[in-house]
């Protein structure tokens, strides 16, 4: 039987610690491409018009999925740093519920200061992102 998820605050939690272990932007950043070169790969029939994120500079495409209550979120990207962004929705909102997505705002973004080091096109990205996750869970939670 495989662990429960752990819920989307104790994933933002451990993001907090994990980024606090850098030092300077120039770690994180290589740890943000490190996440993203981890992220396993998108199924080429997933790769659709309907899954890329409006909003992104880089193509990024997002897959969702609902399954026993939670939603299964896929993604890949065309761009190291926007993959590994993805990468982190994915770790956080992935296998939750969609009222947990709903309810649930990424703040570790502003709680490791991404915010205030991402291009405004990143920034822009990120958001689309994190909109396009919760026009999912909010499509998901008629069900």
């Amino acid at each position: 039987m495989s662990q429960p998820k752990a819920s989307i605050k104790d994933t933002q939690d451990r993001i907090v610690r994990e980024f606090n272990l850098f030092e300077d932007w120039t770690d994180r950043y290589k740890h943000i491409i490190k996440l993203g070169s981890k992220l396993p790969p998108l199924d080429s029939s997933k790769k659709i018009d309907s899954n890329i994120v409006k909003g992104c500079q880089s193509q990024v495409w997002l897959h969702a999925e609902y399954t026993n209550g939670q939603i299964i979120f896929e993604a890949d990207s065309d761009a190291a740093i926007t993959k590994g962004l993805v990468a982190l929705m994915v770790r956080l909102y992935s296998q939750q519920t969609p009222t947990a997505i709903l309810e649930t705002e990424p703040t570790f973004i502003t709680e490791i200061g991404m915010n205030e080091h991402l291009s405004p096109t990143r920034a822009n990205g990120l958001a689309s992102m994190v909109k396009q996750m919760k026009i999912y869970a909010m499509a998901f939670s008629s069900r």
